[in-house]
């Protein structure tokens, strides 16, 4: 039985720790896998449940973490090669760049048979100034190298991956898109948005949400600066969710208060402000559920696990256009897109989706057709067991 070794940043909310701990517990009894995690940040939301409820134990490290800390950094490296050396995996399989650089590096010096790294989206641009992010740029090229393979969640991935950053050659990356159980989503449907409704004291007002990281990249902002101008052109009741923490908490209540926008914290729900910051929400099924619309305004993606839930769950989408999202969200047939930098675009896209009853239905009525089948676990171990497979038989 082959042996990998699954190594990610860490457990937080979102689509690496589901993509990791389904291929952990999913992939056997064909392979045998031992989980190697760090640790999450302040702001972030654990999802140590996830990997709990599939029953899956792992080994944390502590000291890999998202900052960069050479002593740190140096400490978890060590750990990490002690882990292969006890483990004795051929594969290693690293996810995300944290745990990419510091497994990768230590697979290679330990000469493991294949070496394989996901993408679950990357840095190369609205995150970091040009001399940054030119470090990070050779960096990946660097670590390419030691790697086998290179996993890419979509095809567009692939392209910005090989042709654009030029990380390594287009042979070396395999598209490969996410999978999840997304039964929840299609469960309970009704009694869930009930209950989310009643929560938050919504009667007949239209709930636009947005979930994720409340950080820079996630572009926050857009979504406030575009709320506000509903609010002004439309007759509908309208009200926005932001679902997430983070470290622009702050500035975005500022901004909040600056527009006019009365909002509250999710403890004081019950005053039916127009913006309710929740904070993070583990039952995002049930949170879904009692939305109308969802809302995307980030500046650089992977593959959003939010998008796909919420086509899951039969919502219409609003999104600026940027990395994997287009893979995943149909133009004009599961939601409506715009460029990252065209406020005017997306104000007039969510005007839209919020005035027509008839488009927001349609809108999501096409979600589930477009992400079932594609975005199933099922095929991603699959799919993952025959890379495995590929790869063992050619370092043979």
């Amino acid at each position: 039985m082959p042996r990998v070794l699954r190594i990610i940043n860490r457990l937080n909310l979102g689509g690496p720790t589901y993509n990791a701990a389904l291929l952990t517990k999913h992939l056997a009894p064909e392979f045998e896998t031992l989980l190697v995690a760090g640790t999450k940040t302040d702001t972030e939301e654990s999802s140590e449940f996830i990997v709990k409820d599939l029953g899956i134990d792992h080994v944390s490290i502590p000291e890999m973490s998202r900052e960069i800390s050479l002593t740190k950094d140096y400490i978890a490296y060590k750990k990490i090669k002690q882990i292969i050396r006890d483990f004795k995996p051929d594969i290693v399989h690293t996810h995300s760049a944290k745990a990419g650089t510091l497994g990768r590096l230590a697979a290679s010096s330990l000469n493991v048979r294949v070496i394989v790294h996901t993408f679950h989206g990357h840095v190369f641009h609205s995150y970091f100034n040009p001399l940054k992010t030119r470090i990070f740029l050779s960096i990946e090229r660097y670590l390419a190298k030691k790697s086998t393979a290179i996993i890419a969640l979509s095809g567009i991935q692939k392209h910005e991956l090989a042709v654009l950053f030029r990380i390594c050659p287009p042979d070396k990356i395999k598209v490969i898109q996410l999978g999840f159980d997304l039964t929840r989503f299609r469960e309970r449907m009704e009694e869930k948005r009930k209950d989310f409704r009643k929560t938050y004291s919504l009667e007949d007002e239209l709930a636009i949400g947005i979930i994720g990281r409340l950080v820079p990249v996630k572009n926050h902002t857009l979504f406030l600066h575009v709320f506000n101008q509903i609010r002004q052109k439309t007759n509908k009741k309208v009200r926005a969710f932001i679902i997430g923490d983070g470290e622009e908490r702050n500035k975005l209540e500022a901004l909040a208060a600056s527009l006019g926008i009365s909002f509250a914290d999710n403890n004081e729900a019950q005053q039916k402000p127009s913006l309710i910051f929740t904070s993070w929400i583990k039952n995002i099924d049930w949170a879904i559920a009692g939305l109308d619309i969802i809302a995307m305004t980030s500046l650089n993606e992977g593959t959003p696990v939010s998008l796909i839930e919420a086509q899951a769950s039969g919502k219409p989408i609003v999104s600026t256009n940027v990395g994997g999202i287009e893979n995943i969200v149909q133009p004009g047939i599961t939601g409506l897109l715009s460029e990252s930098t065209d406020e005017k675009g997306f104000t007039e896209n969510l005007l839209r989706i919020v005035e027509n009853q008839n488009l927001r239905n349609s809108l999501g009525a096409s979600g589930w057709k477009n992400v079932g089948e594609r975005f199933n676990y099922t095929r991603l171990v699959n799919e993952i067991k025959t890379l495995y497979y590929e790869l063992l038989n050619t370092k043979q």
